[in-house]
């Protein structure tokens, strides 16, 4: 984004050099008027540009108004945001909210017209001026997202994963330098999801695209995002990349979130043999059991889930849980013993 475009919108805003592509610092949000409750609250982060970053947590955790913080739609209550060192506009700044270098694919697809066909979605997003350059860039992008045999039928009578690669055609078209997705694998089956995020994956690859997407269930971004934001209500509780994110949480829900991990307190970790004054976190696949006569701790119930089961222990005092990919499953009530080959102790 020009410097003058941010100037035009803020004249009074000065540029901050030397930060993240989207910069924000102790960003809060309230939707009332007395700010009894934030959505958002004190939210301090940096996004990278050309990479993507997932915001993850439960429903009603803040991720979408964040989302909308970002793009501007809404209008800080205190703290803010900045996209390349500039301030992003709201409401106030201009009178169509939503930064110019930024696209926004909400959740309900409500910009898709859903009587015309695929073509016209899409191509409705440039201007008539140069009608080869608005065949050919049409042309181009339906085919990127693997939808260009959709072209003539109407938005009206293709599926939910169909629709939102529609959404992202329609977003990308114009060639933003920041994509915003709004819980974008809600209506995607599972057979087609991998399909769709590696197809993303090579737009940023490809373009230098920077990605900011909002997911309830963190299995979808693992092996999507570049970094992760966890938000519990209304308050960023971890950030990071992925993988530091999942072995070494500095939070409990965070490690609940990522790894369904096993959640002690001091004396339930002194149960299994651990000594230690704070929190713990066992994730599932830390937990080895074997087959016993005698044992305080018994098999309670196991869930088949494909090529692994996944099976509760427990002693009547604390439960467990742990993975296993063995196909001789202990039967329930069956002694087992424990083997714990790893914990997270919690500051």
């Amino acid at each position: 984004m020009a410097h003058s475009s941010s100037c035009q919108y803020i004249p009074s805003d000065t540029h901050v050099p030397g930060l993240a592509a989207v910069h924000a610092e102790q960003l809060s949000f309230s939707f009332h008027e007395n700010n009894v409750q934030f959505a958002v609250e004190n939210a301090s982060f940096d996004i990278e540009g050309g990479k993507i970053t997932a915001i993850i947590g439960e429903s009603g955790s803040g991720k979408s108004t964040l989302l909308r913080l970002i793009y501007g739609l809404l209008e800080p209550t205190s703290g803010t945001v900045r996209y390349k060192g500039w301030q992003v506009p709201t409401r106030k700044d201009k009178l169509i909210p939503g930064h110019d270098s930024m696209k926004l694919v909400s959740q309900g697809f409500d910009d898709l017209n859903t009587y015309a066909n695929v073509w016209d979605n899409v191509a409705s997003q440039l201007p008539n001026t140069d009608i080869k350059r608005k065949q050919d860039k049409t042309a181009e992008i339906l085919q990127r997202l693997r939808i260009d045999h959709l072209a003539k039928k109407r938005v009206a009578d293709i599926s939910g994963g169909e629709k939102q690669r529609v959404a992202i055609c329609r977003a990308l078209i114009n060639e933003p330098e920041v994509l915003l997705m709004d819980e974008p694998f809600n209506q995607v089956d599972a057979s087609f999801r991998d399909t769709l995020q590696q197809d993303i994956k090579d737009i940023v690859r490809d373009t230098g695209l920077t990605i900011i997407l909002v997911s309830h269930d963190p299995t979808e971004v693992l092996a999507l995002a570049d970094n992760l934001i966890v938000m519990k209500s209304g308050k960023i509780l971890d950030q990071n990349n992925p993988h530091v994110l999942y072995s070494e949480p500095s939070h409990p829900y965070t490690a609940l979130l990522l790894a369904k991990s096993n959640i002690l307190n001091p004396e339930q970790a002194q149960t299994l043999g651990i000594e230690s004054e704070k929190s713990i976190a066992i994730h599932q696949e830390w937990i080895s059991i074997s087959t016993t006569e005698e044992s305080s701790f018994f098999v309670k119930d196991s869930k088949f889930r494909g090529f692994y089961y996944e099976i509760l222990i427990s002693n009547n005092t604390v439960d467990l849980h742990c993975i296993t990919t063995s196909q001789l499953i202990p039967k329930k009530n069956q002694a087992v013993d424990l083997t714990i080959s790893n914990w997270i102790a919690f500051d």
